[in-house]
């Protein structure tokens, strides 16, 4: 071999060398883990490696419609902004190694809207456009993830954990499993004018539960179930042949069949039924029992609501509150997400209360006068953990200050009564006395009313502190019509008062999200804990809850929820889509990892916290907590354009 020879081979060597250890590079990253060989050597070929020294700018928006696709191989790079109303530039976003960059201008064929500046000496793997058009082509993984960002490895983060349930318990538990898919059979069906002794035999015959009864067009108009049967049963006078209609429940609940085995878990608790109709097009095409859940593993969420609301005393309260426990721990194994697992502790959590109340009436004695029991904070939004304390009230009516004095002088009793036995089911008293038992928390409509309008009026700090707890209030017992008035007034005064909500905005921006400058997060020690690390809940959760909540007041929603409300705001084009679609998908990741880590630490015996150490973490859950964190940040900017802060 010649010289030349042999110097084309060392070469061909070195370019081959380097291209493996490209691919391996990125194989440690999404989307590039995912992707086939292939498509990973196609980029790999068509990439130029560039050198960019601190300081130095990368792109830009002067420079026009983007022109490359960049990855990060060695680095930082920092996203800058001008700050439209302070002038200067600001830092919007910190991208490093195997992230890449300008994915929505590139596909927008635009200019960047961020200048793209090297944060210290940095290499990037750069991609033509030609080639990335070719490569978001061939990769059905590529373009996914090009197209949802986030989304996409939020996505891997949910099958990482439904994988690891999978392997450990089967693949018959899904509480995402489609209702249509639970329903095997067709449904026993009559007419109004089938005799009831016709009813009970089709149900025999076909070894069921229940009989819808349908109209002509095969619409559902009721339900005729062995709950019924029993009733027809005790009364002995009942006529068998008399028309089934008279002993059916009208206007059975349905659901369609796309709806998930959740959805249906969550209707019967709520609604005390043990039956789902699925109706598409207005005609009936199945239905789901209690039964049908169990039988495929699915929670025993039905069964354990049914049991805390029969509880016969406290002390059996207490005692299913370990159930519950073991629930969520079922369920976060099984992949559920954070939104339907909040749901299902409020609801749980919203009948306990319930049972309370009403064991403490028997008890006490009935005082005589309706009231309704308000919930506030975590518990109003529908966002409780099982790491919660009490945030409660007591509404009533009278008729002017006089009344209200006496009627308070007879409540507070059972009201006290009343949060001791929940602080024995696990609800911790509050520390800071927000409790129906206080008071100065045991009101009158009209005195709520005047209080709430104190907030507004007289935006001091302890008035701004108070109205980001109240403001988010619900009933959990007793009619509910006064909170809704309530609730109408907040509205309506918030949405005049621009002065307020300003300072509600100012309030809203005290708590940044741990993300800084030079570095992945910004973590700080507590008590006497040997790591740094940063409050999932206070850092990362509540900017989303605090502008959510600002928003949806200053823009007349009355929603709760600080998702329901995100999704609202982006109906009323208050929010752009795209931020609210990953606003969502930041607040769920944050709330999924705090509580993946209460379940560590139930498991290890710890108290609860909701303090963590981003390297606790694998890759992919620090990189998707850095980016929802970011995301928190972007929100806080928005809020501070504007209310020009």
């Amino acid at each position: 071999m010649s010289k030349m020879d042999a110097f084309d081979q060392a070469g061909k060597t070195a370019v081959m060398q380097n291209i493996q250890g490209t691919m391996q590079f990125l194989q440690r990253f999404p989307p590039f883990n995912q992707m086939e060989n292939a498509h990973l050597a196609y980029l790999v070929e068509q990439c130029q490696l560039r050198f960019y020294a601190a300081g130095d700018s990368i792109i830009k928006p002067a420079d026009g419609p983007v022109e490359h696709f960049f990855i990060v191989k060695q680095g930082r790079v920092v996203g800058e902004r001008t700050h439209v109303v302070k002038g200067g530039t600001e830092t919007t976003f910190e991208i490093t190694r195997g992230e890449c960059f300008p994915l929505a201008a590139l596909l927008g064929e635009r200019a960047t809207r961020t200048e793209h500046i090297a944060g210290e000496d940095t290499f990037c793997l750069q991609l033509n456009k030609a080639a990335f058009i070719r490569l978001f082509a061939l990769s059905d993984v590529f373009r996914d993830f090009s197209l949802r960002g986030v989304s996409s490895l939020l996505d891997q983060v949910n099958q990482q954990v439904q994988r690891r349930a999978v392997e450990t318990l089967g693949n018959q538990y899904s509480l995402n499993t489609r209702l249509g898919e639970l329903a095997m059979r067709h449904p026993v069906v009559c007419t109004p004018a089938t005799s009831l002794r016709e009813a009970v035999r089709m149900m025999d015959e076909s070894q069921v539960g229940s009989i819808v009864i349908v109209d002509e067009q095969r619409f559902p108009v009721g339900i005729f179930t062995l709950r019924d049967l029993r009733q027809v049963v005790a009364r002995a006078e009942t006529d068998l042949d008399s028309a089934v209609s008279g002993h059916m429940t009208a206007s059975p609940f349905y659901l369609p069949p796309q709806a998930s085995a959740f959805d249906a878990a969550i209707a019967m608790t709520e609604r005390h039924i043990a039956h789902v109709c699925l109706v598409e097009d207005r005609r009936l095409c199945g239905v789901v029992s209690e039964r049908d859940l169990f039988s495929l593993q699915r929670v025993d969420l039905v069964h354990l609501a049914r049991t805390i609301r029969s509880a016969p005393r406290l002390d059996n309260l207490v005692a299913l509150r370990g159930e519950i426990g073991q629930l969520v721990e079922r369920m976060l194994a099984h992949g559920a997400s954070s939104t339907q697992i909040t749901h299902i502790i409020t609801l749980l959590n919203d009948h306990t209360v319930c049972r309370v109340i009403e064991l403490a009436i028997e008890d006490k004695g009935d005082p005589g006068v309706p009231f309704s029991w308000l919930c506030f904070g975590s518990e109003g939004r529908r966002e409780q953990t099982l790491h919660t304390d009490q945030d409660n009230g007591i509404l009533f009516e009278a008729k002017d200050a006089v009344e209200a004095a006496a009627i308070r002088e007879r409540l507070l009793p059972l009201a006290q009564r009343i949060n001791q036995d929940l602080a024995q089911c696990g609800f911790s008293l509050c520390k800071g006395n927000i409790m129906a038992g206080n008071p100065e928390l045991c009101l009158s409509r009209s005195e709520w009313a005047r209080r709430f309008s104190a907030f507004i009026r007289e935006a001091t700090p302890e008035n701004l502190l108070a109205s980001s707890i109240y403001f988010d209030l619900r009933v959990v017992w007793g009619d509910g019509r006064g909170c809704e008035q309530l609730r109408h007034g907040i509205l309506e005064q918030v949405a005049d008062n621009r002065l307020f909500q300003r300072m509600m905005a100012d309030n809203a921006l005290r708590q940044k999200p741990p993300v800084g400058r030079f570095r992945e997060f910004v973590l700080t020690r507590s008590g006497n804990d040997k790591a740094a690390t940063l409050d999932l809940k206070v850092q990362g959760l509540t900017p989303f809850v605090d502008g959510a909540r600002l928003l949806a007041l200053a823009h007349g929603i009355s929603a709760n929820n600080t998702l329901e409300r995100l999704r609202q705001l982006v109906e009323k084009e208050v929010i752009d889509p795209l931020d609210g679609g990953a606003f969502e998908e930041a607040y769920h990741f944050i709330q999924q990892t705090r509580m993946q880590q209460h379940q560590i630490q139930t498991r290890q015996n710890l108290p609860y916290s909701n303090r963590v150490d981003p390297d606790d973490l694998n890759d992919l859950d620090r990189r998707i907590l850095r980016e929802s964190l970011r995301q928190a940040q972007r929100l806080q900017s928005s809020l501070a354009l504007r209310y020009q802060l």
